[in-house]
């Protein structure tokens, strides 16, 4: 006998709260989606992404936008649930503007009373919703191949290569260390790709690869870490720390 068969109260209960939770969180992005905050502007202006690009790119991360021109990126999960969502803000050259330290939606609500003080977001993976929508568009059969899932460390490296290269699911840590083998977790039975940014040193590709190790032990498949930045990225680029992203657009305009 299944446990749903067996408490199915209960499984009642948790579907319902489910079903609310995810009409919630619908509410939530969608009240704030667009493609009018400084960041969104930026792509475009500053020639990573054409207009549309930006639109679909948009929609596909259901990216948001701040009352002061900041993008939120919202963390969705793989069961459709919102976690919380970064709020940023970008210079018009398309940089992060370091001078305004970025804000979490959920604390924002807990200062506003609209989440209980107590309330902790639990986050993931920037993109996580995107394999549901993958999975969904394998055939019966089998014949469709499940996306490659590569994985950067910036937000706005995720949106850049959804649309360079799109035969891939582009998702993001957020952070060099919010890499972990729990975060990666949903993607098990996936081919994954890390992709790290660079550094004067190799540590953060170092790191990776060791999370990716422990990864493919728990998995029971590999997890693979590109090396294209440690083996092309020059000095000068180590430095900057640049990322795959910065990577393809210098050799594009080169």
């Amino acid at each position: 006998m299944k446990m749903e068969e067996l408490f199915p109260h209960t499984f009642k209960a948790l579907r319902q709260q489910t079903a609310a939770q995810r009409a919630e969180g619908r509410r939530w992005w969608q009240q704030r989606q667009g493609t009018a905050s400084d960041f969104c502007r930026a792509m475009v202006a500053n020639g990573y992404l054409t207009d549309s690009q930006v639109q679909q790119a948009a929609q596909r991360y259901r990216l948001g936008v701040g009352r002061d021109g900041a993008v939120i990126f919202w963390q969705i999960d793989d069961c459709d649930l919102l976690r919380d969502g970064k709020i940023m803000h970008y210079r018009p050259d398309g940089h992060r503007d370091h001078d305004r330290k970025p804000t979490w939606a959920s604390y924002l609500m807990r200062r506003s009373g609209r989440l209980p003080r107590q309330w902790n977001a639990d986050h993931c993976l920037f993109g996580l919703h995107l394999l549901a929508a993958d999975a969904a568009s394998l055939t019966a059969d089998g014949a469709a191949r499940a996306a490659t899932v590569c994985v950067v460390e910036a937000e706005k490296t995720a949106v850049i290569m959804s649309a360079l290269k799109p035969d891939c699911l582009w998702l993001a840590t957020g952070g060099k260390t919010e890499l972990s083998v729990a975060r990666l977790s949903p993607l098990q039975g996936r081919r994954i790709i890390l992709f790290p940014d660079t550094d004067e040193t190799g540590q953060t590709y170092r790191d990776w690869y060791a999370i990716a190790e422990a990864a493919a032990g728990v998995f029971g498949h590999p997890v693979t870490v590109s090396s294209i930045l440690e083996q092309r990225a020059t000095a000068d680029q180590r430095a900057a720390k640049i990322d795959i992203a910065d990577l393809l657009f210098r050799n594009e305009r080169e």
